[in-house]
C-alpha cells in the first residue's frame, strides 16, 4: 500500500458508512493513512456553506466520517495552489486555500482541477492493513484519476 492508489470497500462492509466507496489513499506513512471517499457528493455544494455563498455552485464530496466540521481538498494545480503536499503523480493534498477559494471564484479551478471534501477518512498505522488483510477493502491496481 502507499499513497496515490485507490481502495474500494468490499461487501464486507455493507450496511456500514463504507458501503460501496471508493478511497483515495493520500498518505500512507508511519503514523497511519488518511484517505478521501471520492464517490458521493456530499448534500450541500460549497456555495451552500454560508462562507462560501457568493461562490458558483462547486460540488463538495463526503471525505469520510473522521471530522466533519473541517474542509479537505485534493488538486492537480500546484502552479495555482502553493503550499500543498505532493502525493502521486501530479496529485496534491492541500495548501492555500484562501487562494483556492479566491481562484474557484475566478472560474480559474474546476472540478478535473479539484476536490473538495468535507471529512476524510483515518487509519492508525498498520489499521488499514489489516482490513485489507481480512478483505473488508480491495487495493485497484489500475491507476485511476480522482478528478473523473
Amino acid at each position: 500500500m502507499k499513497a496515490g492508489l485507490f481502495i474500494k470497500s468490499t461487501s464486507l462492509l455493507d450496511d456500514s458508512v463504507f458501503e460501496g466507496v471508493l478511497v483515495y489513499i493520500a498518505e500512507y506513512n508511519a503514523k497511519g493513512a488518511l484517505g478521501f471517499v471520492v464517490n458521493q457528493r456530499f448534500a450541500r455544494g460549497l456555495n451552500e456553506l454560508q462562507e462560501f455563498s457568493y461562490l458558483q455552485p462547486f460540488p463538495l464530496y463526503v471525505g469520510g466520517p473522521v471530522d466533519q466540521e473541517h474542509l479537505y481538498f485534493i488538486h492537480q494545480r500546484p502552479d495555482l495552489i502553493p503550499d500543498g503536499t505532493h502525493i502521486d503523480g501530479n496529485t496534491y493534498l492541500g495548501g492555500d486555500f484562501k487562494a483556492t477559494v479566491q481562484h474557484i471564484a475566478a472560474g480559474k479551478l474546476s472540478e478535473q482541477d479539484i476536490k473538495i471534501f468535507m471529512g476524510y477518512c483515518g487509519w492508525d498505522v498498520g489499521e488499514l492493513d489489516a482490513e485489507i488483510e481480512e478483505g473488508s477493502w480491495e487495493i485497484l491496481q489500475t491507476p485511476a484519476d480522482p478528478f473523473r
